[in-house]
């Protein structure tokens, strides 16, 4: 059998951007799938991006990653969310047309150098114990596959059970069998802890039973912004669309009668008669969920999108619901518009298992096992937009272990990325974990519109971004660099163009004219980034203050950043840590002071501790070499 760099078992969010990291760094890479015509199945709601979320998306396509621009081949409406207020909770998101998503992920992957794919199941690993290392996957067929590194990303596959009120069903996902096996040989062979988590999914309706009339239309906001930074680029690959369709969205609320009928129907749920044993995630709870823990509400909100340009079935996001069958219809017929609606596909919900995350590194390489990573549900997250973020990281890191390289984090202060994941390692992991601006601490720098200026170099640096996007983006970046240093050093009237740029209030608008001698800024005229540029420059005009503020701040967590913690260092030998303090410490494994010291429940006089010790350590070493 081939002998691979890399084998990443799962072809979902995750596994499809961690396949497609590892081959663009040259590893030879195998994609493992139960379907190939399933690879990137937007199982749930039809639509990349959202608060925290359109972030990510942009991280990943300023690292050279697929997600962006399969987006923007596949979107039907894009929308800016937040554009009222500051630019750093802006976030974009696009409903997607999810056959076309899947196709043009599949063949983008089909025709990546240094990757193939295959359809099977992957049921356990073959191991060297002593060396802590997999060194080959088996599959259902008793075949073993050689490889150097493994990324496991399974989405919602180990043990995956759907619950249609009082009745439950093995599977992954509705038509997909679920993966048992290799939930077992996680527990057997590699020794990990495993626990359960749930997730769900609303109905799927036939748009022809719809009467849309009384909605409220949602329509898509004018083409112009996209996720994607290498648009004219990334229209070389036979990916695009030649003509892109807009498709408007509605909005419909539930009422009494709606709630009625779930509070008479409560003894069919899952979730309230303890059949469920996983946790699901609070940011986005059950229709039922909400008519009991916000009683309050007479009515919700619902959106209801389509999935699709060559599809009747419509999505109403909001509607998710483990309630039995014939319970849903009634539900649905007490929704204004839906009186004769027709459902094509029964909401459901689905536990799963999950590896918790605190047996993982910031690389999301197992503390156990040198070479295996996991990504996406499988480390306790939801959505696609963070287990493609992860992904990312997993395939970038097991190719450079297959290298014989060291792994590499994304910094917490860099990218909502190194956000997520270093949140995932350092918290109590206990429902579907879900990215929001609110998570960072740096958002003014974490801005979905400066994400190429935060991990271009990097990703270039470590053979993510390949040589052509890489020379767009330097030229942009180059002119940026300019044009700061201009506005902050050129006079006008007394005080700098930075000053006169503050009139924007951080949204710059080329229809005005400029707040400042036209030629001051002359070198700009005739590039095509020129609009992009002065975004930069108004944004960095209104936040000039906080943004030093925050600089400083970041400044201070590279100083605890600095400050490695050895994997072995022996929490018990340091008096005055508290004992819970301790047990966290041991529990967690922080590689730095930085991750010590977000931990709850660690004081700051701890983390002094913690540095007295170091230094000590520190100390101790240099002797010994001596």
């Amino acid at each position: 059998m081939k002998s691979y760099d890399v084998v990443v078992i799962g072809a979902g969010h995750a596994g499809c951007e961690a396949a497609f990291a590892a081959a663009r760094l040259g590893a030879s890479t195998l994609l493992i799938t139960l379907n190939m015509d399933h690879i990137a199945q937007m199982s749930c709601n039809p639509a990349i991006g959202g608060v925290g979320k359109g972030q990510v998306v942009r991280e990943i396509d300023a690292c050279g990653g697929a997600q962006g621009f399969i987006t923007d081949a596949a979107a039907i409406q894009f929308r800016l969310l937040n554009r009222g207020k500051g630019p750093a909770v802006r976030s974009p998101r696009a409903q997607c047309d999810k056959v076309c998503y899947q196709r043009g992920m599949k063949f983008l992957l089909e025709i990546t150098p240094n990757l193939d794919i295959l359809q099977s199941e992957a049921v356990d690993f073959e191991v060297d114990e002593k060396r802590h290392r997999i060194t080959a996957v088996k599959t259902q067929f008793g075949i073993s596959i050689p490889c150097r590194s493994v990324v496991l990303s399974s989405g919602t596959f180990l043990r995956g059970k759907l619950h249609f009120g009082l009745q439950d069903f093995p599977g992954g996902r509705v038509g997909d069998a679920a993966a048992s096996a290799m939930s077992c040989a996680l527990e057997n062979t590699l020794k990990l802890r495993l626990g359960r988590l749930k997730t769900g999914t609303p109905s799927r309706i036939l748009q022809k039973t719809i009467d849309f009339s009384n909605m409220d239309l949602q329509p898509a906001e004018a083409q112009g912004d996209h996720f994607s930074y290498w648009g004219e680029l990334n229209r070389s690959l036979p990916l695009m669309r030649t003509q892109q369709r807009e498709m408007p969205c509605y909005m419909v609320y539930t009422n009494k009668k709606t709630a009625e009928i779930v509070r008479e129907n409560l003894q069919q749920a899952p979730l309230y008669q303890g059949k469920i044993e996983g946790i699901g995630a609070r940011y986005c709870p059950s229709f039922e969920d909400k008519v009991v823990r916000f009683a309050h509400h007479e009515r919700h909100l619902l959106f209801l999108e389509p999935e699709g340009e060559f599809t009747g079935e419509y999505y109403i996001n909001g509607f998710s619901t483990s309630l039995p069958p014939k319970i849903q219809e009634l539900m649905i017929k007490t929704l204004p518009g839906f009186e004769h609606a027709v459902i094509s596909r029964y909401a459901y919900a689905i536990e799963y298992d999950f590896v918790f995350p605190d047996q993982t590194e910031r690389t999301l390489r197992s503390r156990f096992w040198e070479n295996f990573f996991t990504a996406g549900q499988i480390n306790g997250t939801s959505g696609y937009e963070e287990a493609a973020g992860q992904g990312l990281v997993a395939g970038f890191n097991a190719a450079r272990i297959a290298a014989g390289k060291e792994p590499l984090e994304f910094p917490r202060d860099k990218s909502y990325i190194g956000v997520m994941i270093d949140d995932l390692i350092s918290k109590e992991i206990v429902e579907p974990y879900r990215l929001f601006t609110s998570r960072a601490e740096y958002r003014l720098h974490l801005r979905q519109d400066n994400a190429d200026l935060r991990l271009c170099d990097f990703a270039y640096e470590h053979g993510l971004l390949p040589e052509n996007k890489y020379r767009s983006f330097a030229r942009y970046r180059d002119l940026c660099r300019q044009t700061l240093q201009t506005a902050r050093t050129v006079k006008h009237k007394g005080k700098s163009l930075l000053y006169w740029f503050k009139s924007y209030a951080g949204e710059f608008d080329p229809d005005l004219p400029l707040p400042c001698p036209a030629e001051a800024l002359a070198f700009l005229d005739h590039q095509a980034e020129r609009e992009r540029v002065l975004q930069q420059l108004a944004i960095n005009a209104h936040y000039d203050g906080y943004l030093e503020r925050e600089d400083d701040s970041i400044k201070r967590l590279q100083k605890l950043e600095a400050w490695k913690i050895p994997a072995d260092f022996d929490y018990a030998a340091i008096p005055g840590l508290r004992n819970e303090s301790r047990s966290k410490l041991i529990k967690a494994a922080p590689s730095t002071l930085a991750q010590a010291s977000r931990l709850d429940g660690v004081t700051p006089s701890e983390i002094g501790l913690l540095q007295i010790h170091l230094t000590r350590l520190k100390h101790q070493q240099a002797a010994d070499k001596q």
